[in-house]
C-alpha cells in the first residue's frame, strides 16, 4: 500500500465514524480532514514545522484549503475532543502503567519561565518532560489515559482506576501503590508476576519506535496534550485497520510496523 492509498483510505475511515459531527460554515478543513492530518502528525513523529514541510510539499493536492501551519496545529487543539470516540471499551482484566516523555534536555532545565516539564526519573534516567498514563483493555486498547508532570507519582492516576471501578480488575506494577489505600480493583504485581501485563510494553514500545513518543519538543501544554490525545486514538485506529481476531492460541497481534512514514 503506497503512501497516498494509506492516507486516502484513512481518510475515507475517519469520516464513516464522524458523520454526525457537522463542519462549520466557515471552516476550510472539514472535521474528518483534521482528524486525518492529527493523526498523520502523530504518525510521523516529527516536530510542527518539519511535519509541515512534508505535508505542504508532498500532499497539497490531497488537502487543497489547507490552512497555514499555526492555523493547523489550533485546530488540532479545538477537535481533540473527537479523539475520545477511538478509545476502547472496558474489559474484565486491565493493565496500567505510566511512561516519561521528554520535553526539554534535563541540562537546560529552568532556563525558561514558559517551561511545562518538570524533573523526574523514566526508566532509571532523569528527564524533564511530562508523564503519560496508559489504562488498555486485555486486547492491549487503549481504554482511557491521562498526562501530568514527570515529577508526579503514578499513584496520581488512582482516577483513572476508579473510574473504572466494578468493571475492570486493572493490574498494575508496584508503583502504583499508596500509602493512604488503593483502589478496590487494582491488583499489585511484583516483578516476574502476571506476564499478561507485558501487553502494555509491547504497546509503549510500538509508540516509541513507531510514533516516536519518547520525546517531544511541546512548549505549550494543551499541544503537549492533545498530542498524546491523538495518539491514543491513533493507536486503537491502527492496531485495528485489518480487523482484530485473535489467533489459534487466542493472541492477538498488535503491530504499528506498516504504517510507519
Amino acid at each position: 500500500m503506497t503512501t497516498l492509498d494509506f492516507i486516502t483510505e484513512l481518510f475515507c475511515r475517519i469520516d464513516d465514524q464522524l458523520t454526525d459531527v457537522q463542519q462549520h460554515s466557515q471552516a476550510s478543513l472539514s472535521p474528518s480532514e483534521v482528524v486525518t492530518l492529527a493523526f498523520l502528525f502523530v504518525l510521523k513523529g516529527t516536530g510542527t514545522r518539519a511535519f509541515y514541510r512534508w505535508l505542504h510539499e508532498n500532499w497539497r493536492k490531497e488537502f487543497p484549503t489547507l490552512p497555514h501551519r499555526t492555523r493547523l496545529f489550533r485546530l488540532f487543539n479545538t477537535h481533540h475532543a473527537l479523539s475520545a470516540r477511538f478509545l476502547a471499551e472496558p474489559t474484565v482484566l486491565g493493565v496500567i502503567d505510566a511512561y516519561g516523555i521528554e520535553l526539554i534536555h534535563p541540562i537546560r532545565e529552568d532556563r525558561s519561565p514558559a517551561q511545562i516539564g518538570k524533573k523526574g526519573l523514566s526508566n532509571h534516567r532523569w528527564i524533564v518532560g511530562g508523564k503519560l498514563c496508559l489504562l488498555l483493555n486485555q486486547w492491549g486498547l487503549v481504554v482511557a489515559w491521562d498526562c501530568d508532570t514527570a515529577n508526579v507519582p503514578d499513584t496520581t492516576f488512582h482516577p483513572l482506576i476508579h473510574a473504572v471501578a466494578g468493571q475492570m480488575i486493572v493490574l498494575s506494577d508496584t508503583g502504583f501503590h499508596a500509602k493512604d489505600g488503593d483502589p478496590d480493583n487494582i491488583k499489585l504485581c511484583r516483578r516476574g508476576q502476571w506476564n499478561v501485563r507485558m501487553v502494555v510494553e509491547t504497546v509503549l514500545s510500538m509508540l516509541t519506535g513507531v510514533c516516536h513518543f519518547k520525546t517531544m519538543r511541546h512548549r505549550v501544554w494543551d499541544a503537549f496534550e492533545t498530542h498524546l490525545a491523538f495518539g491514543m486514538a491513533l493507536f486503537n485506529f491502527l492496531v485495528q485497520w485489518h480487523g482484530f481476531a485473535p489467533d489459534q492460541q487466542g493472541f492477538i497481534q498488535l503491530s504499528l510496523c506498516e504504517f510507519s512514514l
